[in-house]
């Protein structure tokens, strides 16, 4: 009898999220024309995972699994990163399915360049890296006996960031990178500055590493040390508070630097033994050992719920927590298989994923949709508790998967050196979960980013514009949130007396045109609680945003990339009010971007920057967001989120 062959279906897209597909994530011919649909892709992806099956499966597992990552990707239940979904499969690809590593920096010349030439072999394979410049030995400082001869790690990353300056992704951006310098280093202070002051590094975020020492004796306004990490010597004292006001000063003015905490990112490290965890992918959702890199995927969660009635003539919704729970133990095994059909560039990334941690990054998207379909208010308790419910579910979940994992497969090759020894937890993988920007992925599955607010109801988003050479974005969108227009939709606004300015208006695009030029709040006569739940990334207090942040913090094991906005009109008090509240709480680390500072704006409210296009600060080029970054095609200039 013969087989009946597998049928390809097409998920739904809207067109924004076809352009992007198009554009990021569909094979090409060698005219760059696309030879595959959506559906196609995830097929393609799905079965080239599901091969790792056959080492622990029978016959025909291989195809049973490959139908159950296509099942869960088609209809939009989880969707893995942009890297991931372009390799995986791809004859034209690299074949290196991780998007994010951490590299060493060590004090000698050799380890210096070695590290340089490692990261210039990942940028090749189109990966981004993070590097923590601590251990090199301060400007000035002796070498071999020589007083005064010393680069000092500034240099260091200004070398770096020309290097890798070099390395265009797939002929047309170059990879993102973050350097992290340690807040008792020597050079902090010309660190802090480099970004308002030098105009050379552009395809870098900075972020400094901080301590809980160092945070309490800020908070107690006591004295802080300057240690010269090659020999031990206190080189200078200053007053802890003068020097955490200059690093919010200069993030104030750029966004420029983040904060990392680094004894909050070390209680989670695993396997201790084999080093302190210092550095983190650029987007920060991972904190890596030297050589270990994290393949990522996301959840997306408001696609995990279901109906149960209507209230007042309302739909009403909730979690469904089954189907969750299939998704997020269908996405353990999915990061796994992943990890065995990775291609590494390096042996030592291969020795420390595949062959040592098996790192994985198992996070959520859509939380602000969620919320939106819940009748939740983003700037809530009741918020605040549910993400707090939902990490610990999915962490729950994940343990039990990679449990179950390692009864069949093996637990991950350094257990025995790591926390878990000794223990009946004997998991397939170290790490299991974080939250990712998704940037780009967010807009394929029509859905909100990562764990932010939904940015606007009716969005202008420039993209594609690496294309052009001309300093002009060659495409914009104008996007209705599709939660808030269905919600729009179903209404029956007929049956309302909706006004704006006296006006009255009678249609849904009608509405929808008030909202775009005039903010929801100026239209009257909505139902209570359309005014109270759909709330935008500017209408919330930045306290909100870090409350979010701590509580999916609290049971995930890697980490959280989330911006804390601020308007144009917040105070550098203000900042450093957040930075507080976030260390207070847990987080691992803090980005702040305040509105209109120098960082470009890529998402940018219609209405009344309609008539402006917003520049690269560095070169004047139009800027494009990325999977969580925002990048300039023409100079490099980068900003991501840690």
């Amino acid at each position: 009898m013969r087989k009946k062959q597998f049928k390809v279906v097409e998920p739904v897209l809207s067109q924004v999220g076809l352009e992007v597909a198009k554009k990021r994530y569909l094979m090409t011919d060698m005219k760059g024309q696309v030879r595959e649909s959506v559906g196609k892709m995830f097929w393609r992806v799905a079965r080239h995972l599901a091969k790792a099956e056959i080492q622990w499966g029978s016959n025909g597992v291989v195809e049973k699994t490959a139908k159950e990552f296509y099942e869960r990707m088609v209809n939009w239940k989880f969707v893995c990163s942009g890297k991931a979904m372009f390799e995986a499969g791809n004859p034209g690809g690299t074949g290196q399915l991780s998007a994010c590593f951490v590299l060493p920096v060590e004090d000698e010349i050799d380890s210096i360049f070695k590290t340089l030439g490692d990261a210039a072999v990942v940028h090749k394979n189109n990966g981004g890296t993070g590097f923590n410049f601590s251990r090199i030995r301060p400007h000035g400082d002796k070498v071999k006996n020589v007083p005064g001869a010393a680069s000092g790690p500034v240099d260091f990353l200004r070398a770096y960031s020309a290097a890798l300056a070099q390395i265009l992704q797939g002929a047309k951006r170059q990879g993102a990178n973050i350097a992290i310098l340690n807040v008792d280093h020597p050079d902090i202070l010309e660190f802090i500055r480099l970004k308002n002051e030098d105009g050379s590094i552009k395809n870098f975020n900075i972020s400094v590493g901080v301590t809980d020492e160092f945070m309490e004796t800020v908070d107690k306004n006591g004295w802080w040390k300057l240690v010269n990490p090659r020999s031990g010597e206190v080189v200078k004292r200053l007053k802890a508070r003068k020097l955490f006001d200059e690093i919010v000063a200069h993030t104030w003015k750029s966004g420029d630097p983040g904060l990392a905490f680094l004894d909050r990112m070390e209680e989670d490290n695993p396997t201790p033994s084999l080093g302190k965890i210092s550095a983190t992918n650029p987007c920060g959702e991972i904190p890596l050992l030297p050589y270990e890199s994290c393949n990522l995927t996301s959840i997306c969660l408001q696609k995990h719920i279901k109906k149960v009635g209507r209230k007042k003539g309302e739909e009403k919704w909730e979690i469904d927590w089954d189907d969750l729970e299939k998704t997020v133990k269908l996405g353990v095994k999915f990061l796994d298989d992943m990890i065995e059909m990775n291609t590494y560039a390096l042996k030592e990334i291969e020795e420390m994923v595949k062959n040592g941690n098996r790192r994985i990054g198992l996070g959520v998207m859509g939380f602000g949709h969620l919320l939106y379909k819940l009748k939740i208010a983003y700037n809530s308790n009741e918020a605040v508790r549910l993400a707090e419910r939902l990490s610990k579910f999915i962490r729950k979940k994940a343990e039990d998967a990679s449990l179950k994992l390692g009864r069949e497969r093996g637990v991950f090759a350094n257990f025995d050196v790591s926390v878990f020894s000794g223990t009946a937890e004997r998991y397939r993988n170290c790490a299991l979960t974080m939250i990712a920007p998704t940037g780009t992925t967010s807009i394929l599955a029509n859905t909100s980013s990562g764990i932010e607010p939904v940015f606007s109801l009716v969005t202008l988003r420039r993209v594609f514009n690496e294309d052009d050479r001309r300093n002009k974005p060659t495409k914009e969108f104008i996007m209705v949130d599709p939660v808030f227009e269905t919600e729009l939709r179903e209404l029956g606004i007929k049956n309302y007396e909706l006004r704006i300015k006296g006006r009255k208006l009678k249609t849904v695009d009608e509405v929808l045109e008030a909202v775009a030029g005039y903010g929801l709040r100026a239209v009257k006569g909505l139902p209570e609680w359309y005014y109270r739940v759909f709330v935008t990334t500017h209408e919330i207090e930045p306290k909100w945003h870090v409350k979010i942040q701590a509580a999916w913090q609290k049971w995930i094991d890697n980490s959280v990339s989330k911006t804390i906005n601020f308007s144009e009109k917040a105070t550098a008090k203000e900042v450093k009010k957040a930075y507080m509240m976030a260390w207070k709480l847990g987080c691992k680390g803090i980005t702040i971007y305040r509105d209109g500072s120098k960082q470009d704006q890529v998402l940018n409210l219609p209405k009344p920057a309609s008539g402006q296009i917003q520049m690269c600060p560095e070169c004047g080029a139009a800027a494009v967001f990325a999977d969580g970054c925002v990048n300039c095609p023409q100079c490099g200039w980068s900003k991501c989120t840690i």
